[in-house]
């Protein structure tokens, strides 16, 4: 973990929780973003996701290194090439999934709400249900008990009922829900083009400031533009 330092003012993070479903470089996106916007962060990573982040990038997530594994996660560009980012990982605090007593687990520690991307059809339910089987799954159940923002970025198709009516009671409780589509009017020429539209939405859902992709300015043809 990652105290804050003698002397240093606490900032009020957001907490990113990232699930076991496909589409780690969407939460290495909005890592990246939250943390070029001033932003604090407190991480925690599914051991599910661990699975995933290890197929999709060949990075081993590990407790004990895990400054070492997410700089070099953060620093991968979408298509798997390392060095197309820099990553300052100064603002951010991580806590093991497992870790029950950590402070995302209750009310009373301070965040401004929490992003959970990828979100997978699992978590989606643990969450709906209130399971709290993690922490993550604790942290979002708090963030709702707690009236703060929730962004639930989805990633799962075809969508079955059982997982529709998930979505729904999250709705209701107050979460904003974003599926994992990409929009192709901002002018997508690479995978990370793509990739970034997704974490631009799920930042624009929390209210965090970015310029992840270029938004719709009611022309026709924007899209095509290289300025």
């Amino acid at each position: 973990m990652n105290p804050v330092k003698p002397g240093e003012a606490p900032r009020t993070p957001w907490i990113v929780g990232v699930s076991g479903a496909s589409g780690t470089p969407y939460a290495a996106s909005v890592l990246r973003a939250l943390l070029a916007a001033g932003e604090s962060v407190d991480l925690v990573v599914s051991r599910a996701s661990r699975l995933t982040l290890l197929d999709e990038t060949g990075i081993a997530f590990r407790d004990a290194h895990w400054r070492d594994d997410l700089r070099e996660w953060l620093t991968r560009g979408a298509d798997g090439k390392p060095g197309a980012f820099d990553a300052d990982l100064e603002r951010v605090r991580y806590w093991p999934a497992g870790d029950l007593a950590a402070g995302p687990s209750s009310g009373s520690y301070p965040v401004k709400g929490m992003l959970i991307v990828p979100a997978s059809t699992a978590c989606v339910a643990g969450v709906a249900l209130g399971l709290s089987k993690d922490l993550l799954q604790r942290a979002a159940s708090v963030t709702l008990k707690e009236r703060r923002p929730l962004v639930v970025a989805v990633r799962e198709t075809p969508l079955g009922g059982q997982t529709l009516r998930h979505l729904v009671t999250l709705d209701d409780l107050g979460a904003v829900v974003v599926p994992t589509s990409p929009a192709f009017y901002a002018g997508a020429t690479h995978i990370q083009d793509l990739v970034d539209f997704v974490a631009g939405r799920v930042l624009d859902a929390a209210g965090v400031e970015h310029r992840l992709y270029r938004r719709w300015e009611g022309e026709l043809g924007g899209g095509g533009r290289t300025d």
